[in-house]
């Protein structure tokens, strides 16, 4: 196989990580429910995957990547299995009809076995120059955006820059602004690709361009630049050993689950999107 503060938060709870797609998926819950047949055997149909679609969409207001709909499965797997073991160690007492409790109680079970392995300062101080940027002020951009109001061929799209430049208005009838203000560059990069990013950021101040894009040629001029401004290690030492056993939580957490898995056979019964 778009962060605000309370996002950070929620990153920090530990059984997150296995809810925040996991989550979508809940109302699936009927599809296993139906399958009593073997115990050990979890079947993943296309009912699976178009549910997990069609929640993915309502959720993310797009349809799901191959790599998002991979995910979504794995997801899906990993909830059944957790599922299963609940009720197998019957921690659905009291709560027969809630799925996610009992995956959470589940899980609950199998992450009290977990210990995280030791860690000195210089394994500390390594982890946080290895995820350096994602500390202190990011690098942010300052851009607009003019959009044709109709599609237009690359020919059309090098006039139209070209008018932009010349001094024609960008409030032009053929054409609508989008101004985005002070975007963080992993921001830009999650919304417009890093090929883009890279393109824009090298782009001269002021100046309107034709940058590629996954969805086609975009005009936009580059209006400011602000480099990142890197933070000291003291400064963030313990949102850094926090940030460390998060990740170590879910790795260790993701194995642990993925091994009580080897004992069910998983089959996949006309899934695909």
């Amino acid at each position: 196989m778009d962060s605000p503060l309370f996002a950070n938060r929620l990153l920090r709870e530990p059984l997150f990580h296995f809810a925040v797609l996991g989550a979508l998926l809940f109302g699936i819950d009927h599809f296993a429910a139906s399958r009593k047949d073997d115990p050990h055997t979890i079947i993943v149909d296309a009912a699976v995957d178009q549910a997990s679609a069609r929640m993915f969409r309502e959720a993310k207001g797009r349809e799901p990547s191959e790599a998002d709909q991979t995910i979504l499965r794995q997801r899906w797997i990993d909830n059944e299995v957790l599922y299963r073991e609940g009720l197998a160690l019957r921690v659905d007492q009291g709560d027969p009809t809630i799925r996610e409790r009992v995956i959470f109680k589940s899980l609950n079970v199998i992450e009290a076995s977990l210990t995280l392995p030791k860690l000195d300062e210089a394994g500390l101080r390594a982890y946080f120059e290895a995820h350096k940027a994602k500390y202190g002020e990011p690098a942010r951009l300052d851009f607009l955006e003019a959009v044709l109001a109709s599609d237009a061929n690359d020919e059309a799209v090098a006039g139209f820059v070209a008018a932009l430049n010349g001094g024609a208005q960008n409030s032009d009838a053929r054409s609508g602004l989008r101004v985005y203000k002070g975007r963080p560059r992993d921001n830009v990069v999650q919304a417009f690709g890093a090929e883009f990013t890279s393109a824009l950021e090298q782009s001269p101040v002021g100046t309107w361009r034709a940058i590629k894009s996954p969805e086609g040629l975009r005009v936009v001029r580059l209006d400011a630049l602000q480099a990142a401004r890197p933070v000291e290690f003291e400064r963030v030492r313990g949102e850094v050993l926090q940030d460390w056993k998060d990740a170590e939580l879910i790795e260790l957490r993701t194995k642990a689950v993925r091994d009580v898995s080897k004992k069910y056979t998983v089959q996949l019964a006309g899934a695909g999107r």
